[in-house]
C-alpha cells in the first residue's frame, strides 16, 4: 500500500470526522458559515452524518474493501462540490479555501484509491 495513499486518506478521514463533530456540536463557526451560505441549520445533522459516512467508508477502503473506499471518496467529492456551489451561489468567498481544501483532499483520496 503506497504511503501517499495512506497519508492522504488518513488526513481526509481526520478532517471530515473533525468537521462532522463540529457540525453535530453546532460549533459557532459552523452556524455562522451555514447562515452566510443560506444553509438551514436543520440540515447540519444530515450533512455531518454524510461526512462521517465518508470518513468511515475511506477507512474501510484502507482496510482492504476498495469498492467501499471508492464509493466513499466519490461521495465526498460530490459533497464538497455541493459545498463549493453553495459558497459560489451565496458569493461567500472569504472562507472558500476550507471547502476547497476538503474537495482537493477528497479528489486526491479518490485518485489514489482508484490507482490501487
Amino acid at each position: 500500500m503506497p504511503v501517499a495513499y495512506v497519508v492522504v486518506t488518513v488526513i481526509t478521514i481526520a478532517v471530515n470526522a473533525g468537521m462532522a463533530v463540529a457540525d453535530f456540536a453546532r460549533a459557532e463557526f459552523v452556524l455562522a458559515n451555514s447562515a452566510e451560505v443560506g444553509l438551514p441549520q436543520s440540515w447540519l445533522p444530515t450533512l455531518a452524518t454524510l461526512k462521517v459516512a465518508g470518513a468511515v467508508g475511506l477507512a474501510v477502503g484502507l482496510l482492504g474493501v476498495r469498492v467501499i473506499g471508492i464509493a466513499a471518496a466519490v461521495g465526498l467529492v460530490l459533497f464538497f462540490v455541493g459545498a463549493m456551489a453553495a459558497h459560489f451561489r451565496a458569493r461567500v468567498f472569504h472562507n472558500i479555501a476550507f471547502p476547497g481544501t476538503y474537495l482537493a483532499l477528497a479528489i486526491a483520496s479518490l485518485g489514489l484509491v482508484i490507482a490501487q
